[in-house]
C-alpha cells in the first residue's frame, strides 16, 4: 500500500481558498442565469403596455386583460388540483409505508411478580414511602334513609288525601 503524503496547512489553505472562489463564481453565474430567465419571461408574457387613447380602444384593452386573467386562473385551478391529488397520493403512500413497516413479530415478555410496593419502590428508588393500601384510601359511605321516605306510607291513601278541591286545600295549607 502506498503511504499518503501529508499535505501542508498552507496547501491546505490555499486549496480551500481556491475551491471556494470558484464555488462563489459558480453561484454568481447560477444567479445571472435565473435573473436572465425571469427578464425573458416577464418580457414574453407581460408586453409593454401602450396606453389607448380612445374609449373603444380602453374597452378593448380590459377585455384582453380579463381574457388573460381568466386563462391563468384556469391554469392555476388545474395545478392546485394536481398538487392536491400528489399530496394524498404521497399521504396515500406515507401511511402504506407505516402499515408495512409497523407489522413485526412482538417479543414475548417474561413475566415477573412483583408488589404494587416493589413496583413503585424499583422505579421511584428511596423516594418512595407511601404504602399502597388502596382499601384504606377508599370512602365511607354510610347508607341513610331518608325521612321523606318514611312519612309516605301507604300511597293509595296520599292520593285519596290530595284528590279533589280538599286535598288542595290541604296541600297549600301545609306548604305555608
Amino acid at each position: 500500500m502506498s503511504e499518503m503524503k501529508k499535505v501542508s496547512s498552507s496547501r491546505k489553505h490555499q486549496l480551500k481558498s481556491l475551491m471556494l472562489s470558484i464555488a462563489k463564481g459558480i453561484l454568481e453565474e447560477e444567479e445571472r442565469e435565473r435573473e436572465e430567465a425571469k427578464r425573458r419571461y416577464i418580457a414574453e408574457t407581460c408586453p409593454p403596455v401602450s396606453m389607448p387613447r380612445t374609449m373603444q380602444e380602453l374597452q378593448d384593452l380590459c377585455k384582453e386583460i380579463h381574457r388573460k386573467i381568466d386563462g391563468i386562473d384556469e391554469e392555476r385551478y388545474d395545478l392546485e388540483m394536481k398538487v392536491n391529488k400528489a399530496n394524498k397520493e404521497i399521504d396515500d403512500l406515507k401511511i402504506k409505508v407505516q402499515d408495512l413497516m409497523g407489522k413485526f413479530k412482538k417479543p414475548v415478555l417474561k413475566k415477573v411478580r412483583m408488589s404494587a410496593d416493589a413496583m413503585l419502590k424499583a422505579l421511584l428508588g428511596s423516594k418512595h414511602t407511601v404504602n399502597l393500601d388502596l382499601r384504606a384510601n377508599l370512602k365511607q359511605v354510610k347508607k341513610e334513609v331518608k325521612d321523606e321516605l318514611r312519612d309516605v306510607g301507604d300511597w293509595r291513601k296520599n292520593i285519596e288525601d290530595k284528590s279533589g278541591m280538599d286535598g288542595r286545600k290541604k296541600m297549600f295549607e301545609a306548604e305555608a
